[in-house]
C-alpha cells in the first residue's frame, strides 16, 4: 500500500472518529452502536472499532449497550481554550463587567455559520435563553456573531445574505454591534471584538431583558463599559502573546 493512500486512511479514520464524538448531545447522551452507525453515515463494523478505540482512550463508556461520553472528552475542548489564553485573561474582566451592569458576560469565537461560547459569567436574572460554554449559535442574527463575521475578510463574506453584509458592513464602521430581540423575543444584546495583532479572535457580549433593559440605556450606559472591557482584554492578550514572539524571533537568529 502507498504512503499517499496509508495517509488518506489514516485521516479518515481520524474524520469518523470526530464524526462519532460530535453525534452525542444534551439531547443524545447515550447512543447504541446502530445509532451511531446510522446518524454518523458509516458501517457497523466502522463504528463499532471507532467506539471501542474511544473507550480504550477513555473518551467513551458503555454499559454493554448504551454508550455515552466521559468527562475525558472535555480535554479536547480544554485544549483549545487553553491555546487561546483567553480565559484567564478575560475570566475577571468580565466578571467584573457583568458585576457593574448586573447582566450576563460572554466571550465566544467563530465556527461559520455559528458561534461557539468560550466563556460565560451568567447572572441571577432568569433569562429564558439558557447558554453555557460550548452552546452553539447561529453568527448572522447575534451581536456576537456580528462582530466576528465583522472581522472576516470580504472574500468569506460574499455568500452572505444581502442584509447580512449591510449589517456587517455597519459593525466594521462603528466597531460594535447591537441586536434587539432577533434571536429571541425578549432579548437584547451588544457585543464588542477582542483583537490580537490587528485580527478578531473572539468577540464578547453583554445580554439583557428587553422588557427591563431598554435601548437607550443599553446603548448609552452598557455600551461604554462592554467597550472598555473589551479593550482592557484586548491589550492583557496582546502583551501576553509578545514574549512568545520575543523567543521566537531570537531562536531564528
Amino acid at each position: 500500500m502507498s504512503p499517499g493512500r496509508d495517509r488518506r486512511q489514516s485521516l479518515q479514520s481520524l474524520e469518523r472518529g470526530i464524526a462519532v464524538i460530535q453525534v452525542f448531545s444534551r439531547e443524545r447522551p447515550a447512543l447504541t452502536l446502530s445509532e451511531v452507525a446510522r446518524m454518523t453515515g458509516i458501517t457497523r463494523a466502522t463504528a463499532r472499532r471507532i467506539l471501542l478505540t474511544l473507550e480504550e482512550v477513555g473518551h467513551v463508556r458503555s454499559d454493554g449497550r448504551l454508550f455515552s461520553l466521559t468527562p475525558r472528552v472535555l480535554t479536547l475542548g480544554w485544549a483549545y481554550l487553553s491555546s487561546l489564553n483567553l480565559w484567564e485573561t478575560a475570566q475577571p474582566l468580565m466578571e467584573e463587567l457583568s458585576e457593574r451592569t448586573n447582566e450576563s458576560c460572554s466571550a465566544a469565537t467563530l465556527d461559520l455559520p455559528d458561534v461557539v461560547y468560550v466563556a460565560r459569567m451568567p447572572t441571577r436574572r432568569i433569562m429564558t435563553i439558557s447558554l453555557g460554554v460550548g452552546s452553539r449559535l447561529p453568527a448572522h442574527c447575534t451581536s456576537i456573531g456580528r462582530v466576528l463575521l465583522a472581522g472576516l475578510p470580504d472574500d468569506e463574506l460574499d455568500a452572505d445574505r444581502a442584509r447580512v453584509r449591510a449589517a456587517v458592513d455597519t459593525v466594521r464602521a462603528e466597531g460594535w454591534a447591537m441586536v434587539d430581540q432577533e434571536l429571541e423575543i425578549g432579548l437584547r444584546s451588544i457585543s464588542a471584538p477582542l483583537r490580537v495583532g490587528g485580527a478578531t479572535i473572539a468577540a464578547i457580549n453583554l445580554a439583557a431583558a428587553a422588557p427591563r433593559v431598554p435601548v437607550d440605556e443599553l446603548r448609552g450606559v452598557m455600551l461604554p463599559e462592554l467597550r472598555r472591557t473589551a479593550e482592557l482584554i484586548s491589550a492583557a492578550l496582546e502583551r501576553s502573546r509578545r514574549p512568545v514572539e520575543s523567543v521566537a524571533v531570537a531562536t531564528a537568529s
